[in-house]
């Protein structure tokens, strides 16, 4: 891929973060973070098949996936919904998301980075990741919204993104 292309995947996805975060924003009360019950697919439909759900499962505390869209499928080969962190990912790897997502439950703040596929045997690809606090009670994060942006080779059939 050129590197014009790589930038325009990259500013495509930075619109696709800002859409997802604002979205999150607009569901806020005040401090209280927004719930699952909170979230209306068709609000979001442009971005849902790389969109995820996360529980946060407690004692000891550990990550399923609830929910992956289905352009998540091409980045890990495989479904994933239902699964752990361990079932997904190797351990380098698992030990980076549960870092990150530890952060956005501690912190009740949402978190973005940046992960390199090459755990999966693809360092030609990336995704630029947003990982959202959610809270039933509006204050303990108890679900994680995720939204993946996939750039690099052959990026744009897994992600719906398209390189100019």
């Amino acid at each position: 891929m050129k590197m014009s292309a790589q930038l325009s995947a990259s500013a495509t996805a930075a619109r696709a973060h800002q859409e997802m975060f604002a979205y999150w924003a607009s569901l806020r009360r005040g401090a209280s973070l927004p719930a699952r019950v909170d979230l209306h697919p068709s609000s979001m439909k442009r971005l849902l098949p790389t969109v995820s759900l996360i529980d946060v499962v407690s004692e000891p505390r550990d990550y399923r996936l609830r929910l992956a869209g289905t352009g998540l499928y091409g980045v890990y080969g495989r479904e994933i919904t239902g699964r752990r962190l361990d079932d997904v990912y190797n351990t380098a790897a698992s030990e980076y998301w549960r870092k990150e997502l530890d952060k956005v439950v501690d912190e009740r703040r949402p978190g973005v980075g940046v992960h390199n596929l090459a755990w999966r045997g693809a360092p030609h690809m990336s995704i630029l990741w947003l990982r959202l606090p959610l809270a039933t009670n509006g204050k303990d994060v108890d679900m994680i919204l995720g939204y993946d942006a996939v750039v690099g080779a052959q990026a744009e059939s897994a992600s719906g993104i398209r390189a100019a």
